[in-house]
């Protein structure tokens, strides 16, 4: 009927109504909580004392945050394929009278991956840190890039993390303390020629933190001690 017509017509004012305030007050409390954060930032994590795996490390970013660390008072653990670049990474920080051991591990394998865990539990102590940071990046067009190359692409950028995670994150929830970063990159947020394996597996890792952090934070149990961060700065 007409009356029913008018009806609906002033509800779905009155909410769209109220879905436009919700909006805007949302919108200032976003902005003046940025302002507050702006001059009032929160505290730096302290990782004195920390115990910092990092793949990759032999070389780039990797070496970059893991003499970072080590002069923040950190152990690192360096991880890479490269046995040259991996030492010199160690010799850097030990250089600086910071603390280092370099393991040899192919994050691709998995049974090589749970092997050094062992050996880092026994040789090192727990980890509290890791940094997914190892990667590679085929750039060139799709129809161009062999089966070898995205199969690659997708085992050391995106497996590698969930075997890693595997391997050490039941011990940061046991001791509910504890790290976990993942170096995805903006090619996991918009799409770009001649990187789409490597967009594929970017992406891939913001969701599987995302999802990570979700399970956490759902667990009846308390693993509050348990962080999560995904950098967008990654290659």
């Amino acid at each position: 009927t007409d009356e029913q017509g008018i009806g609906m017509k002033i509800y779905q004012g009155v909410m769209m109504t109220l879905e436009v305030l919700v909006l805007i007050v949302r919108m200032y409390a976003t902005w003046f909580h940025c302002i507050y954060k702006f001059f009032v930032p929160p505290e730096p994590k302290s990782v004195n004392g920390e115990v910092v795996l990092i793949t990759g490390a032999g070389h780039g970013m990797g070496r970059e945050m893991a003499v970072r660390f080590a002069k923040l008072g950190s152990t690192i653990i360096c991880v890479d394929i490269n046995v040259g670049g991996n030492q010199e990474t160690v010799d850097i920080i030990k250089e600086g009278k910071g603390k280092a051991h370099s393991y040899l591990c192919d994050v691709t394998n998995r049974d090589a991956i749970n092997e050094m865990a062992e050996k880092i539990r026994k040789e090192v102590g727990e980890v509290t840190i890791l940094v997914n940071n190892a990667g590679v990046m085929p750039c060139k067009p799709l129809l161009q890039t062999g089966e070898k190359e995205i199969r690659v692409a997708f085992e050391v950028n995106c497996l590698a993390h969930l075997w890693m995670l595997q391997a050490f994150l039941p011990a940061m929830m046991e001791r509910n303390h504890g790290h976990i970063v993942a170096m995805s990159s903006m090619a996991g947020v918009i799409g770009l020629r001649n990187l789409v394996p490597y967009c594929g597996t970017k992406f891939a890792v913001r969701g599987m933190m995302e999802a990570v952090h979700e399970e956490l934070r759902e667990d009846p149990r308390n693993f509050s001690g348990v962080r999560t961060s995904t950098s967008l700065s990654g290659g």
